[in-house]
């Protein structure tokens, strides 16, 4: 039996208890300490698989409040799929719960593009938005100056029809990955926006199959090649 405390016990062994418990490290925590923990745990890097976190990505309202989360997992394969998705339950001692859906299997939910307030400025202030399959490519663009970048949650071809709301007007450039599923999430996505969005281009990488491969191969987002301009901003000016 191994006495879970700070002093007298095996801090590694008191740490494997409460991950095979699929709890997380706050169960350690003083009660007045637990609230604070929720939904701001920076420093939990649990998940379900059991492996650490790599990233944690959320997804908000125009509002800015949490609608739910992707983390990922640095060991995708081998029986783990290498995304989390969750959603805040203040119920839960993490203040998440594992699932996007509820007990009757549907949705619990309203999906949203990733960082949708500043999808929404860029489309007020007629700026560029880049569309890419996921969050590491989102990111991997948005560490750029003057980037607004998203993607739908789920991965390529989940894009929902709904997300077009949010984009009439807007200049979109779509990144579109190397292979056959990158081209089809790619025309996806530009049918679903030929009638609201006023101009969009499609792209690849110079070097490597998206955008965090290109921009981490020391491309930048002026050399992403050009490979269709299914709907050309108005009187042929590449706009943003």
């Amino acid at each position: 039996m191994v006495e879970l405390t700070h002093q007298g016990g095996p801090e590694s062994s008191a740490v494997a208890v409460i991950a095979a418990l699929e709890l997380l490290m706050s169960a350690r925590w003083l009660p007045d300490f637990q609230d604070q923990a929720k939904l701001d745990n920076g420093n939990d890097l649990w998940m379900p698989c059991g492996h650490g976190k790599a990233a944690e990505y959320l997804y908000r309202d125009r509002d800015d409040t949490v609608l739910y989360g992707v983390d990922r997992c640095p060991l995708r394969g081998s029986g783990c799929q290498g995304f989390r998705q969750w959603r805040p339950d203040p119920s839960k001692r993490s203040g998440r719960r594992w699932s996007l859906y509820g007990d009757d299997g549907r949705l619990a939910v309203r999906l949203v593009p990733y960082h949708l307030p500043e999808v929404l400025a860029a489309v007020r202030e007629e700026r560029v938005v880049m569309i890419c399959k996921d969050e590491k490519d989102v990111e991997a663009l948005r560490a750029r100056p003057y980037i607004t970048a998203t993607c739908n949650p789920m991965g390529a071809g989940e894009w929902r029809p709904e997300f077009a709301e949010y984009l009439y007007g807007a200049d979109v450039s779509v990144v579109a990955d190397r292979d056959e599923t990158g081209r089809k999430h790619a025309a996806e996505i530009v049918g679903q926006l030929m009638q609201v969005a006023r101009s969009i281009y499609v792209v690849q990488a110079t070097h490597g199959k998206d955008a965090a491969d290109h921009l981490t191969a020391g491309g930048t987002t002026g050399d992403l090649v050009p490979v269709w301009e299914p709907k050309p901003y108005p009187n042929g000016e590449h706009h943003g």
